[in-house]
């Protein structure tokens, strides 16, 4: 048997069910090949061999698979534009008992940056986000809910006050935010999706998948989609056949779903 990259990726698909056929192949490859390297390990078959016996390495392996570039809210006149005009055309639409996924959630910052915003808007009491990621070990990490200065350097003033205690060096993210926000495991490239959402986030990863893989998924969240519901997407990613998947296009990163 050659002991390729493609007989490595069949492997990891049986170990952790992710596709790698739909990354980017040059960019994954590259960041495997570093981490095997880093682990003194030569060849694939050897490196499958670890990641079968040795349960720190496999999780190190999923930690550095997936992507986990994150902060509260990133890009934040994008976030503006969502408190000013989304959130009141959805409440408007729906009521204030809103379904809204936050996929590939990576540490927690995006959902809880989405409740903090919905809190202009509504009563915590109201507020339930569905957050998910492929990624166990920073779902955990997002459940804990402790964050660097830097990662919370975007939130707005009154909200950063309000919701975050210093501990050290760290922010402590308040409890009354974290009991809004259900963290699950899921893979967008394999699990079912949630029906009937009224609002999705995903944002800024789908740019390390395939066309072919982005298209597929963002036909999916269109599905997943309730007629008139939103999707909000990141500020490096577009939706090229929007049209043809059911979107009419609110903004550059907002896409609505046809009635």
């Amino acid at each position: 048997m050659v002991y390729d990259y493609e007989y490595f990726k069949k492997e990891v698909y049986k170990l952790t069910k992710i596709d790698l056929n739909a990354y980017k192949e040059k960019q994954m490859k590259r960041r495997i090949d570093t981490l095997i390297s880093k682990n003194g390990i030569v060849g694939y078959e050897n490196y499958v061999k670890c990641l079968q016996a040795d349960q720190v390495r496999f999780e190190e392996f999923v930690n550095y698979l997936t992507i986990n570039v994150s902060e509260f809210y990133r890009n934040p006149d994008q976030w503006e534009l969502l408190d000013k005009e989304v959130i009141p055309a959805l409440i408007k639409r729906f009521g204030k008992d809103l379904k809204i996924w936050s996929a590939a959630c990576s540490t927690g910052d995006e959902p809880y940056s989405l409740v903090m915003a919905l809190s202009r808007h509504m009563p915590l009491s109201h507020i339930h986000i569905l957050a998910t990621d492929i990624d166990k070990q920073v779902i955990a990490k997002a459940k804990v809910g402790l964050y660097a200065e830097k990662s919370i350097a975007s939130v707005p003033d009154d909200l950063k006050r309000r919701f975050f205690t210093k501990v050290g060096a760290s922010y402590q993210i308040a409890q009354e935010i974290k009991d809004c926000v259900e963290f699950r495991q899921h893979n967008l490239l394999k699990d079912e999706y949630p029906a009937q959402c009224h609002l999705i986030v995903c944002r800024n990863v789908l740019i390390y998948f395939t066309e072919e893989a982005k298209e597929e998924v963002f036909a999916r969240f269109s599905k997943s989609l309730a007629p008139e519901g939103c999707l909000f997407i990141g500020s490096t990613e577009q939706i090229i056949q929007y049209k043809d998947m059911g979107y009419y296009r609110m903004n550059s990163f907002f896409y609505g779903k046809n009635k």
